[in-house]
């Protein structure tokens, strides 16, 4: 393979080759990249309704046994 290149211009090995890969990967680089968004915003929302859940939760507690106090 190094031989193949080896006789390339400069611009065959770095630009043709890497547009050729995005051409035929292009699409599952893009969902790949697409996947990974969706999957960290997900967990984002996920932790921020399970801080919200225990906030809620706290605050409740919190006025509740201070109803139980008098």
């Amino acid at each position: 393979m190094r031989e193949i290149f080896a006789g390339m211009p400069w611009w065959v090995k770095w630009v043709a080759v890497p547009v050729i890969a995005l051409v035929v990967f292009g699409g599952l680089i893009a969902s790949v990249v697409g996947f990974v968004i969706g999957l960290l915003f997900k967990l984002l929302v996920f932790v921020a309704l399970v801080g919200g859940l225990i906030f809620v939760v706290r605050k409740f507690m919190s006025s509740s046994s201070s109803h139980s106090d008098w």
